[in-house]
């Protein structure tokens, strides 16, 4: 490859000394511009980028250095390499030099073999930056193309995001989910198992990123209404009991070599006749049951799901009152950092004892609210999913 033909500045007031160096740079195949002070050179600078300057110390009106400080200060796209010619050789002058921002000294009288190893000295560090600019903008846009990859993932993935409200009757489910990047491991959904009978589920994948969101969707799936041949919770168009769904979910995961992600999962089954909530634990938070006698902690904890095979996953059932608030929490919010701490089981609690008696939306904005002035950040650093569960027969 040819070499690129490379622009060099001269500034010199003496026009004998600036015409030899020109010669001497032409013949190495240089293209010229000449200058006979620092404001013409300066001049110059404006109007077009040089590679490399040439500036003699001692100019009528700018001298080099003061030069240099006013050719570091214009608006270019590349680097300019800027050598001063100098007779001065103390260390406080060249100390000076430096600090204007000059890269290099030749010392008059300018030997031509010296000045030829300085130039390409020179446009060595000048290939190595033009370099890094060329590999700057192939990150710029391999990140702009993954930026956008991403955009379209969330959009995808917000397919699967349940709607804020569900009626159901004698009861309303309120769904809330909010990642904390472009994409996240939380998800929450249900599906009907029959007339009387609703699953409701909420599942962390462990980690960040898309990983945890293509396996998380990957469950989605399992646990949809779209096809019950494919759906965990049933086996030969029967229903499973909620301990023997997550089992299956366990074992899936388990016997899976091509990936090591694990998860936690709350999966329910609320009976819409009597209001009887029969629960899987596993890994996940408590849920938190508010009556009029106050706030209950259920569920036994159990191993999440993916990391042991053949584990027993014990059920709990409760029976929901009227008036009963059934809260799913995901540890994106029992975890929340605040300035005392993290909020915790007890104030999660707390916090929903202020939650108004709202469904759908205008309750996921006041648990959002709530969490932000926790947290003093809207930015959570994990993603915010919960299930909650409004018993009103």
């Amino acid at each position: 490859m040819d070499r690129p033909v490379r622009t060099i500045l001269l500034a010199d007031d003496s026009t004998a000394q600036r015409r030899m160096l020109a010669l001497q740079l032409a013949r190495r195949g240089y293209a010229v511009t000449e200058a006979a002070d620092g404001a013409e050179a300066l001049a110059h600078a404006r109007s077009r980028d040089f590679d490399i300057v040439l500036s003699d110390w001692m100019m009528p009106g700018l001298t080099g250095p003061e030069f240099c400080r006013a050719f570091r200060a214009l608006p270019r796209e590349g680097y300019g390499y800027f050598v001063l010619l100098t007779a001065r050789s103390e260390t406080a002058d060249i100390a000076d030099g430096l600090d204007s921002g000059a890269d290099d000294f030749l010392t008059k009288p300018v030997h031509a073999a010296e000045l030829h190893a300085r130039l390409h000295a020179g446009e060595r560090i000048l290939a190595m930056q033009a370099e890094l600019r060329r590999r700057n903008r192939d990150l710029e846009s391999l990140y702009a193309a993954v930026q956008r990859d991403l955009a379209e993932a969330r959009d995808f993935q917000s397919t699967l995001f349940p709607d804020p409200r569900l009626p159901l009757g004698p009861a309303t489910a309120t769904f809330l989910l909010q990642p904390s990047g472009h994409l996240g491991g939380d998800l929450v959904g249900h599906f009907r198992i029959d007339d009387h009978r609703i699953a409701l589920w909420s599942l962390d994948v462990a980690g960040h990123g898309v990983a945890s969101a293509l396996l998380a969707a990957r469950l989605a799936g399992l646990l949809s209404d779209r096809s019950r041949d494919q759906n965990l919770a049933f086996r030969d168009g029967r229903s499973l009991r909620p301990a023997q769904v997550v089992q299956r979910l366990n074992h899936l995961l388990c016997s899976d070599s091509r990936s090591d992600r694990y998860l936690t999962l709350l999966y329910a089954e609320l009976c819409l006749a009597s209001g009887t909530v029969t629960l899987v634990q596993a890994g996940h938070p408590h849920p938190v049951l508010l009556t009029a006698a106050g706030t209950v902690t259920i569920g036994d904890g159990g191993f999440p799901v993916g990391l042991i095979p053949d584990v027993d996953y014990p059920e709990t059932t409760l029976t929901l009152a009227a008036g009963d608030r059934l809260a799913i929490p995901s540890d994106g919010i029992t975890e929340s950092p605040g300035a005392s701490g993290d909020l915790g089981q007890d104030g999660l609690c707390r916090l929903l004892g202020t939650l108004p008696r709202r469904t759908g939306a205008p309750l996921n904005d006041a648990l959002l609210h709530a969490l932000s002035a926790h947290a003093g950040t809207r930015d959570f650093p994990d993603d915010v999913s919960a299930i909650i569960l409004d018993w009103h027969p």
